[in-house]
């Protein structure tokens, strides 16, 4: 059977299966939101939404469900569940925090949300900051794990994150207070009728936190609010029109490099980030023929401060993108997937001359579903601007063995567009080159993630070509972009999870990364070889609920050079749950119960140990 579907609702009535709408009843404690017939549907692999045992690509999902089993308003505790992820972050909660996918560069990983791209224009290297990302308004991740620019485009060299914004009936929410003077509460409701569905969802959070600089010891604190939305009506039985919203504010307490030692260390400086993005589109289905059509736009504005107020750098990153997707059912098993886009990005920063650039794509994919079979061949070319024209390619192959193993194996290829800070601000190169990389990746898998048992073994390689860096010369004495360096990264990434009883699940994921410059033969930078989590969740027969999740890592650089060492690293958390009824439930957990120092970024400090206690209801 081959299921396919967009990011979106097919109809209204249908809204429970394509956004993420939740119902209170089915989620409430002692329940679970999915039932084994149901598929597990990703959007990340081919653009529209098919049955993750239909592609051949690495995959990870992560829904609402778990999210609030991790617990807290952390993205970086619920994403280390992912095989072959690692991070590195500038502090506490809302400091810088970029994500890692097999060894890649941050700024190489394509994020979306409700399928909009939110990378920031304004960002030197075009990244995103998973900082800034709270769990409050989120209602699932679709991660793929490997180079897919036949379907994505631009940065999608390390992978795609795709974020769904939280759709429930009725109203939920929750509310927790702990360590550090931390308060953090969410909510979440919607109405739906038999053409339509409006949801809102909301968050803040606030924290006194710690300092960023492991050598200070004036608190650096975070306050966020957040606001995401969604809508559907049916125009009729086969047209839908929709919208997304998302809004976030933040204020985040940071530490700088004050004179005389120019060294980390306590200050008083402060960073505003401003964030929006949204789409709104159509989204038609006929007998043969699925198509759909959207604007969307994202823009993130930050900016810097002293301690007396004054802004001492801003930015603002701007993305406007119009595109059309559609699948077309053309002799039985055999489909044709099809896609255009047109986009316009705009930066503005202090010090700096504001400049635009303009890209177009397109692409076409071939796939077949026959039985236990499914397959996927595709090509892509891009047009930009600056730099001309780009083509990529890719391949995907899913062969379903007996007792539910599977075979999978994934080819493609990516690039990375330079950005406009990279070709146009004071140490810009308009000769620049896209980064480019070539993945594979081969794997077995018996089940599915989360559900009954569940085994899988990838093995992967990536090789990027003329990443971009930053080169010196008499010529350009302050320095410049230019392509400067190559790399490789290849590795195993293992995942199992198992019901060792009824009441007892046992899960986790470790990954093998070898990064590493192929021109200096050294480890790239922050790039442990070993890391991974495991979690284990028991059930009493009173449904109170415990859990716990180890998270390690092991040594790794914090230079090019290697000469400066990170240390290796294990944090545990506990968790607990006991529902009060089928709609009210008291929550509590010690993150890092054993106090550990560790590092991720020289210089910046890591949360110790923290309790947090919270209650969530559902109406």
């Amino acid at each position: 059977m081959t299921v396919s579907a967009f990011p979106c609702a097919a109809m209204a009535q249908d809204v429970v299966d394509e956004v993420e709408i939740e119902d209170p009843l089915a989620t409430a404690p002692g329940h679970h939101a999915y039932t084994p017939l149901e598929p597990t549907i990703t959007v990340t692999a081919n653009g529209l939404g098919t049955d993750i045992g239909n592609t051949g690509q690495a995959v990870t999902i992560i829904d609402r469900e778990e999210i609030e089993s991790v617990q807290g308003p952390d993205a970086t505790r619920v994403l280390q569940r992912t095989p072959g992820l690692s991070l590195t972050r500038n502090g506490g909660v809302g400091g810088f925090t970029g994500v890692s996918i097999r060894g890649s560069n941050s700024e190489q990983l394509l994020v979306l949300v409700d399928g909009v791209k939110v990378n920031d224009p304004s960002a030197p290297a075009g990244g995103f900051d998973f900082g800034n990302l709270l769990l409050g308004t989120v209602g699932k991740f679709d991660i793929l794990r490997g180079s897919n620019s036949t379907i994505w485009g631009s940065d999608a060299i390390g992978g795609v994150v795709d974020v769904s914004t939280r759709g429930e009936r009725g109203l939920s929410g929750n509310i927790e207070y702990g360590s550090r003077d931390t308060l953090y509460a969410s909510a979440v409701g919607g109405i739906d009728g038999d053409r339509y569905f409006v949801g809102l969802t909301g968050a803040f959070y606030t924290t006194d936190g710690f300092s960023a600089a492991a050598s200070g010891s004036e608190p650096d604190g975070f306050e966020q609010l957040a606001l995401g939305g969604s809508a559907f009506l049916d125009i009729t039985d086969n047209l839908e029109l929709f919208a997304h919203a998302n809004w976030s504010e933040g204020t985040l307490d940071i530490d700088g490099f004050p004179p005389p030692t120019f060294t980390l260390a306590d200050t008083l400086e402060t960073q505003e980030t401003r964030r929006h993005w949204g789409d709104v589109g159509f989204a038609y289905y006929g007998n043969d023929l699925t198509l759909r059509g959207a604007y969307s736009l994202s823009d993130t504005q930050r900016d810097n401060l002293d301690g007396a107020g004054n802004v001492t750098f801003a930015g603002d990153g701007h993305s406007e993108r119009v595109q059309l997707r559609g699948e077309y059912r053309a002799i039985g098993p055999v489909t044709v997937a099809f896609g255009a886009e047109h986009e316009w990005n705009d930066y503005e920063i202090t010090f700096d001359t504001a400049a635009g650039v303009e890209i177009s794509g397109a692409y076409v994919q071939l796939g077949v579903a026959l039985g236990k079979f499914a397959a996927h061949v595709g090509s892509r070319v891009d047009d930009h601007e600056l730099f001309g024209t780009n083509g990529s390619y890719g391949a995907d192959i899913s062969y379903g063995l007996g007792d539910d193993w599977r075979l999978r194996a994934s080819l493609g290829e990516g690039f990375k567009a330079p950005t406009l800070f990279q070709l146009r601000s004071f140490y810009g190169n308009p000769d620049l080159r896209p980064e480019e990389s070539t993945s594979f990746d081969i794997g077995v898998e018996k089940g599915e993630r989360g559900r009954g048992p569940h085994v899988a073994l990838t093995a992967f390689r990536r090789d990027t070509t003329d990443l971009i860096g930053f080169a010196f010369s008499a010529a350009r004495p302050f320095g410049f972009y230019d392509n400067t360096a190559r790399a490789r990264a290849q590795g195993f990434e293992a995942e199992a999870g198992f019901d060792v009883t009824a009441r007892l699940r046992i899960s986790g994921v470790v990954s093998y990364v070898d990064a590493r410059d192929r021109t200096s033969g050294f480890d790239l930078a922050r790039r442990p070889r070993h890391f991974g989590t495991l979690f284990a969740d028991w059930q009493a027969p009173f449904d109170l609920r415990l859990g716990a999740d180890l998270r390690f890592a092991g040594e790794s650089f914090d230079n090019a050079a290697n000469t400066i060492a990170l240390d290796g690293y294990e944090v545990l958390d506990l968790r607990a749950a006991l529902p009060l009824g089928e709609r009210l439930e008291i929550y509590g957990r010690v993150e890092n119960v054993f106090d550990a120092d560790y590092r991720t970024a020289l210089g910046y400090a890591s949360p110790g140990r923290g309790g947090f206690i919270g209650v969530r209801a559902r109406m």
